[in-house]
């Protein structure tokens, strides 16, 4: 599709009738090619409806069914990858978000212009994904949240913590955030005058309540931000240098909560935060490589001293 005719597409998605002079001198063509580009427009599915003759219009009418995606051979075979991914981690449960990434993972290619289907089909069959057990969220839930993000507007929902206590809450939310296979609510807490991050999978009874609200500045420089300092609240600084470079450091500490430098093509630097010293030693065995310990907490040091010396023992 060319820049002119998404520039037509634009136009009439706005969901107003154009009259031909009006988009004859918005695209700046011809009223010939004008016509040629609402063809083709038709051709790839949408329902371009026209009147001519005096007060005659174009425009963009409700289709029965969804007209083919517009995407190049890289959107296409990206789009699948990450419909995939998704699909890959979730409870398992038959109605959570990675059900329903499965089921469009699977049609999908009837809404592409033909010409990719088969591009489609081939990656579909050729690809598998191994199970990554994650709590499970709905995309109701997301759905929900995501609009009363957008529209700044308050929502009320039950929730239970790590200890199965319930409580009843009421929040202005501002960011979703997916970090490391878990789902995440930020939002001002307003009967504790305070922001407070929540669990999207211990989220219950979640309701609107179409009362909106004036966004407050975040206290970090982004949701994710927020989120990490809350959850390395409770854990301790490490700080490493290795000596192997760093593909082959992410590829083995990918699930620790780090921060990554390469320092040489050999040396990498890397900054952990750990619940406790035992989560490291496993990891370092498989690197296979010197390091050095640059900053730790007197605790940790102490516990691996004794533990490298259990091990010369044995």
């Amino acid at each position: 599709m060319t820049a002119r005719m998404l520039a037509l597409l634009s136009a009439l998605q706005t969901g107003r009738s154009f009259s031909s002079d009006e988009l004859t001198r918005r695209l700046d063509v011809s009223a010939r090619t004008l016509r040629r580009d609402v063809d083709r427009l038709r051709g790839y599915g949408y329902p371009v409806e026209t009147q001519p003759g005096p007060g005659g219009y174009y425009r963009l009418t409700a289709g029965r069914t969804m007209p083919p995606l517009v995407l190049d051979d890289d959107e296409a075979v990206a789009t699948l990858l990450a419909l995939a991914s998704l699909a890959s981690v979730g409870a398992a449960s038959g109605d959570g978000i990675d059900d329903a990434a499965l089921r469009a993972y699977g049609k999908l290619d009837q809404f592409l212009p033909s010409h990719l289907r088969g591009r489609a089909v081939s990656l579909r069959s050729s690809l598998e994904t191994s199970r990554q057990p994650a709590p499970r969220v709905t995309a109701d839930q997301l759905g929900l949240l995501a609009d009363a993000i957008a529209q700044s507007e308050t929502i009320s929902f039950a929730y239970e913590n790590a200890r199965g206590d319930r409580t009843i809450r009421h929040i202005e939310p501002y960011r979703q955030i997916q970090h490391l296979l878990r789902w995440y609510l930020l939002g001002f807490d307003l009967d504790r005058d305070d922001w407070r991050i929540f669990r999207v999978d211990r989220i219950r009874d979640e309701r609107r309540t179409y009362t909106s609200y004036t966004p407050r500045p975040l206290p970090a420089e982004s949701a994710t931000a927020y989120l990490r300092q809350g959850l390395n609240k409770a854990k301790q600084t490490i700080i490493l240098m290795i000596e192997a470079p760093i593909g082959t450091v992410l590829d083995t500490l990918k699930y620790l909560d780090a921060e990554f430098e390469s320092v040489t093509p050999t040396r990498t630097r890397v900054t952990l935060a750990l619940d406790t010293w035992q989560w490291l030693l496993q990891s370092l065995a498989f690197i296979d490589a010197d390091f050095k310990l640059l900053e730790a907490p007197p605790t940790f040091r102490a516990a691996y001293r004794t533990f490298a010396t259990r091990l010369q023992n044995a």
